[in-house]
């Protein structure tokens, strides 16, 4: 493992120790829309990695959920969700994670995710291959969609937009053998590089949501494109990740649900 991945391992494991540290204590919320949320212990994990990449790497740009990070136009910069999963945490419902990803001039580089209440750290390296704590893993073998288990939640705007995923949820549940929606984009990203899930589709995440995830899908042998195929990138407004064994038939399942809208692409 590199300086880099060894520095992103530790810090994911430190702030992911803090959140479960206050995981079954009372939480401070604030909305920053309708149904979505922020509490104290995500912006409490975010001032701890950004403090930690500040006095390591003081040049480096970074992209974090909660706060501003910093923007100079850097070579480097680190993509961070201190906590994806917050409603969860808020909740008390045990599935959460710390994101991590370095960008070296625009290309993902390295991606951790860590699931502190398991003592899983997902991690990987450009060209390095994916691994789970101290172990390779691989994507699924899964060639049939209707013994596929896949993944994929909603927008936080789902009760004022059409564009909300229930039309594509409902078509994909009548093919595929079943669909989870765990609530942390990160993880079920993490769990298709893992090979516990087949596929994985959403719409509007934001970069923190992804880049890590990302990078840990392709380096486990799956991919990664929007829901039309196009390459991903992290401004993309959809994703679908997957084995690649079934992606094309989430991709035609989903096209025949309903037109794609340029948006949603």
């Amino acid at each position: 493992m590199s300086d880099y991945g060894e520095f992103t391992a530790a810090i994911a494991r430190e702030a992911g120790a803090l959140l479960k540290q206050r995981f079954h204590g009372t939480h401070t919320i604030d909305y920053k829309g309708e149904i979505d949320l922020v509490t104290e212990a995500d912006r409490m994990s975010e001032e701890l990695l950004i403090a930690r990449i500040r006095h390591a790497y003081p040049h480096h740009d970074i992209l974090a959920e909660e706060s501003a990070g910093t923007s100079t136009g850097a070579d480097y910069r680190w993509i961070i969700d201190p906590l994806d999963g917050t409603t969860n945490y808020a909740h008390g419902f045990p599935v959460f994670c710390v994101s991590i990803a370095l960008e070296l001039k625009g290309a993902v580089v390295i991606g951790a995710v860590y699931d502190p209440m398991l003592d899983e750290l997902f991690l990987a390296e450009r060209g390095g291959g994916a691994f789970l704590n101290d172990d390779v893993i691989s994507i699924s073998p899964t060639e049939d969609i209707a013994r596929g288990l896949l993944a994929t939640g909603f927008p936080y705007d789902i009760r004022e937009k059409p564009d909300n995923n229930i039309n594509y949820f409902n078509g994909m549940a009548l093919k595929a053998q079943a669909i989870r929606r765990a609530g942390s984009a990160a993880i079920d990203l993490a769990y298709v590089a893992a090979g516990r899930f087949d596929g994985f589709w959403e719409l509007k995440l934001r970069p923190w949501d992804t880049a890590a995830g990302w990078l840990l899908v392709e380096e486990a042998g799956g991919r990664v494109t929007n829901l039309s195929g196009q390459p991903y990138s992290l401004n993309a407004p959809s994703i679908l990740a997957s084995n690649g064994y079934l992606h094309d038939s989430i991709r035609t399942i989903l096209a025949g649900i309903d037109p794609l809208d340029s948006r949603l692409v």
